[in-house]
């Protein structure tokens, strides 16, 4: 097997190679005899057709067969012996026999990109900031009163509507006097003060009454995400059907029961809603200096990236969007243009090349332990953990997803311990605020 390699533009190669003929006939003849015993034609007896004739009625079948396997396999060979990584499948291209591959042999060209070739920037010069926090008392208490407006009850009273109360409603939208669609509900609930409508819109319903009736006018915002009426002055015509206010539970033992404590013990719940907080704190404070790890990372190396992965991650990223869009069987789904996702596509696969780096300079690997613990604390939170740890051991593609983390996470804790660290106090609330990237 001759090879010969070409660098083409950029990360492109391309790659020919000429296969003799005894190697292809070789393997035609081999296939072609296999087949004699089964071949079934007029005027032969089964297993007695001549390997002549054989050749002459099938020859030209196999010989497509046969190079197609070879064609697969010396691109293997090819590609290891010259030490190349393809970052995508190659287009493949045969070479024309009569002028440039011996006769009976075959010989093609395979086209690809491969993946990257960089230094990565000395760890110590990035520099990132990570969030710290701690779960207080308030914080606590703040959130047991959540849970207990979660299950208010709502009744009805005979007075003016304030912040807090849920009033029913009938609404009609109009944008210079003409109905929009989704504009308009009939005897829908609204909590006023909870920010579900535009900005403006709960506000003017404040001390309203069962009853009353009265237009409020709104301005959608700029970024609203109907194009159509972004940044349009609207009208809203509003019947008052009811007000309600909550009737909140009190903190006592039937409250606490209904959250699976079955003796009912106030200081219990109190100390797993406080360790419940503490583990989304943990897992919020981990995503985000993750986070800020790619980012610096990202930024820090320069990487030519391989379009073919751009391209496959595009497609990836639509495809799981048409999935979340839950179209229904024989719907149309939506054009989606490959320009909504190239940008994110670009930086997710150039942060996927450089924390491939980091493990691959670093020798990280996913350690047994680190996956067990892993598996376990996500296990924690449910009524019988070890069923879940036996579920996940069980199941390959979850494995595969749990050693994934671990990776990025010992990716992560690497850089860390060499990087310079600004550590930025913060509250358990703007933790759990924080928008979260990558």
């Amino acid at each position: 097997m001759q090879v010969s390699v070409e660098t083409t533009e950029g990360l492109e190669r391309k790659l020919t190679v000429k296969l003799p003929a005894e190697k292809i006939q070789g393997a035609v003849d081999e296939r072609l005899n296999s087949l004699k015993g089964n071949v079934r034609l007029d005027g032969f007896r089964p297993g007695k057709v001549p390997f002549s004739v054989v050749k002459k009625r099938f020859g030209g079948q196999v010989r497509q067969e046969v190079l197609g396997e070879v064609i697969q396999s010396s691109f293997q060979e090819a590609v290891v012996s010259e030490s190349l990584r393809p970052a995508g499948a190659p287009m493949i291209h045969p070479i024309d026999e009569e002028n440039d591959v011996e006769e009976g042999g075959f010989g093609y060209t395979a086209v690809f990109e491969v993946f990257p070739e960089f230094e990565l920037t000395a760890t110590e010069e990035l520099e990132i900031e990570r969030l710290s926090a701690e779960v207080s008392d308030e914080d606590v208490d703040g959130m047991i009163d959540n849970l207990r407006k979660q299950r208010a009850e709502w009744e009805e009273v005979e007075r003016d509507a304030k912040d807090g109360d849920q009033i029913m409603i009938d609404f009609t939208g109009t944008v210079d006097g003409e109905e929009f669609p989704g504009g308009s509900a009939q005897n829908t609930p609204l909590e006023l003060g909870s920010g579900r409508m535009i900005p403006g819109f709960e506000d003017q319903l404040i001390g309203v009454k069962p009853g009353d009736e009265r237009t409020i006018n709104v301005t959608f915002p700029d970024d609203y995400q109907s194009e159509e009426l972004a940044g349009k002055a609207a009208d809203f015509a509003i019947k008052v059907h009811a007000v309600k206010e909550a009737n909140v539970p009190e903190l006592d033992a039937e409250f606490v029961k209904a959250f699976g404590i079955e003796d009912g013990d106030l200081e219990k719940f109190r100390s797993d809603i406080t360790s419940n907080m503490e583990r989304e704190l943990e897992q919020k404070i981990q995503a985000s200096t993750k986070s800020a790890v790619i980012a610096a990372l990202s930024e820090a190396n320069d990487v030519e990236i391989p379009n073919a992965m751009i391209t496959d991650e595009v497609k990836r990223m639509r495809d799981q969007l048409l999935a979340q869009m839950q179209i229904p069987e024989g719907g149309d789904a939506p054009d989606l243009d490959d320009e909504l996702f190239r940008d994110e596509a670009q930086q997710r696969v150039k942060a996927g090349l450089v924390i491939a780096e980091v493990i691959r300079t670093a020798e990280l690997q996913a350690e047994p332990d680190k996956v067990r613990e892993a598996i376990e604390k996500m296990a924690s939170s449910y009524q019988d953990p070890q069923q879940v740890v036996n579920y996940y051991y069980q199941n390959e593609e979850l494995m595969r997803n749990v050693e994934g983390m671990v990776l990025e996470q010992s990716v992560t804790d690497w850089v860390v311990e060499r990087c310079k660290v600004n550590d930025k106090p913060a509250s358990f609330q703007e933790v759990m605020s924080a928008a979260s990237v990558g």
